[in-house]
């Protein structure tokens, strides 16, 4: 997280015991919600790491600023596109059109995620981790650059990441796809000097939205039949 190994921490810690009581409630209220409990608890455990990236600058560590970066991007490019979909999916009624779509995007955003990770794997000099501004900055290299422009591979990225809330069946899914929507713009308008680092941050912090969701079984206003 932005600004110090402490509140990366402690962020982490917080988004994971929310995750953990999320989890609970979805299994006792309906288990569609559980993928989308647990975006609380991954959103936690991706702040862990950057809690370790900041271990790694502060003891001028370079084997783990790469290895905590290589798991915190992980998050950011493959997990993301493809578990926020998914749990959306999950979430659908059995009948709904939106299904087929939904899972589209998960395969999509699999494809996607593998096309920006995996290439660092093969390539450690791309991840390059400074501070800006008191905060972390990933200047990293993508594969994708040398074959598209990076506006165009962050559009889709984008597209990939907010379309599916967008079009679920329900409100407050839809509702939650703006409140991302609201974190790309703050990030886009006053904190792009450590973009991808502020992003994972408020989205991760937005994951509380989806704990009220369950929390207050928000789904039961369109499918009382499921949730009810």
């Amino acid at each position: 997280m932005c600004w110090s190994e402490p509140v990366s921490f402690v962020v982490g810690g917080t988004l994971i015991a929310g995750g953990v009581f999320a989890g609970w409630k979805a299994i006792r209220i309906n288990k569609r919600y559980f993928p989308v409990s647990q975006m609380p608890t991954l959103a936690g455990l991706q702040q862990l790491l950057e809690g370790h990236v900041w271990m790694g600058v502060n003891t001028v560590d370079p084997s783990m600023i790469w290895w905590a970066s290589m798991g915190y991007i992980f998050f950011s490019w493959l997990m993301w596109p493809v578990w926020i979909p998914f749990s959306i999916y999950f979430l659908e009624p059995p009948a709904s059109r939106r299904k087929l779509p939904l899972l589209g995007f998960v395969m999509a955003g699999l494809a996607f995620g593998l096309i920006l990770y995996v290439p660092h794997i093969f390539h450690p000099e791309w991840v390059d981790v400074s501070i800006s501004r008191h905060s972390l900055a990933y200047e990293d290299t993508m594969f994708l650059d040398y074959l598209i422009p990076r506006a165009l591979t962050y559009s889709i990225y984008i597209f990939l990441l907010v379309t599916p809330a967008m079009i679920s069946t329900y409100l407050h899914m839809r509702l939650f796809g703006l409140t991302l929507i609201a974190v790309l713009v703050v990030v886009y308008a006053f904190l792009t000097y450590a973009y991808i680092s502020f992003f994972c941050l408020l989205a991760g912090l937005a994951t509380f939205h989806l704990i009220y969701i369950i929390v207050r079984n928000k789904c039961c206003r369109e499918c009382p039949e499921l949730f009810g």
